[in-house]
């Protein structure tokens, strides 16, 4: 599939989806909306924050980065859900990021940097504790996650991406994949859904002038496994367009030791499409919350997160 047509289908998408994906909003949480985290007004640099109505100190927190090919979708469109995993009693921030095909994923990572640099330094006023987060996303949004984590852990991404992480290694506590894109080995097999335009658009003068499988070696989180990185929380199914790459970023943090928990259905589970997790009506997706609020009482030791 090229760009174009990924960007084409996903714009008919947009409103019909976040309605969907919204209806019967959760009024048991607090929500603060469209926080600017850097200061230049525009809607890719606004954020939400999710919060318990009541919790015994400062909680968890876990910061998702939406889906969307890395062209499109919108924080919105995630409401239900990060609302869903707040009813646990984690804050929930909920980020936006500057898109392809104008930005890359340089671009993309100083968002999320700058989105965690805000999270230290005001998270506690919602009563979140900025000691204790965990990075979430899906699809594109979960490779942005997943590559932050890499950045903060391993001094060669940093490098690359000239970034020194706003979140210190000690904070980041665990990392939560939906149906990622984690593994860019796959886009280069024949009859991958997506093309390797996908991989120029994220690089530099779109890949001009360097080997495109070794220039996506700094897009692909799989290629980052090793000392220091989080425990993962991995859902996917075999009906997941990258289902093939997560089973193989499942088996390289085991090979490394890493911490990893899995959600894998198979292609019987109807409810189960590329990021079905951001529907809460399906009992699927329930089970992912459910589980999900297991791996962050673990990862940050937090005794009173109500689980369901």
């Amino acid at each position: 599939m090229p760009v174009w047509v990924w960007r084409s289908l996903m714009a008919h998408l947009g409103p019909r989806e976040r309605v969907r994906l919204n209806a019967d909003p959760i009024t048991t949480v607090n929500y603060a909306s469209d926080v600017d985290f850097v200061g230049d007004g525009i809607r890719e640099h606004r954020l939400d924050i999710i919060s318990p109505t009541m919790a015994d100190g400062p909680v968890p927190v876990y910061v998702y980065f939406h889906g969307g090919g890395w062209t499109s979708g919108d924080k919105s469109a995630l409401t239900k859900y990060c609302a869903s995993q707040a009813t646990a009693g984690m804050v929930v921030v909920n980020v936006n990021y500057r898109m392809a095909t104008t930005f890359r994923m340089s671009h993309m990572l100083e968002d999320a940097d700058a989105a965690l640099a805000w999270v230290t330094a005001n998270i506690a006023d919602y009563g979140g504790d900025p000691t204790r987060v965990v990075l979430g996303g899906d699809s594109a949004g979960g490779q942005i996650a997943a590559m932050y984590s890499s950045l903060v852990v391993d001094h060669r991404v940093s490098g690359h991406y000239s970034l020194l992480p706003s979140l210190e290694r000690s904070s980041l506590r665990g990392l939560v994949q939906h149906c990622s894109a984690v593994d860019f080995s796959v886009i280069f097999e024949r009859g991958f859904i997506l093309s390797r335009g996908f991989i120029r658009m994220l690089l530099p003068h779109r890949g001009k002038g360097s080997s495109l499988e070794s220039a996506a070696r700094y897009l692909s989180p799989i290629e980052w496994v090793g000392d220091g990185h989080p425990p993962v929380f991995v859902t996917t199914s075999e009906r997941d367009y990258f289902y093939r790459a997560n089973l193989n970023y499942v088996a390289r943090l085991r090979k490394h030791g890493v911490p990893v928990d899995t959600v894998i259905y198979e292609r019987s589970s109807r409810n189960t499409e590329h990021t079905w997790q951001q529907d809460p009506r399906f009992p699927e997706s329930q089970e992912v919350y459910r589980r999900l609020q297991e791996f962050v009482v673990r990862v940050t030791g937090t005794a009173g997160l109500v689980t369901h």
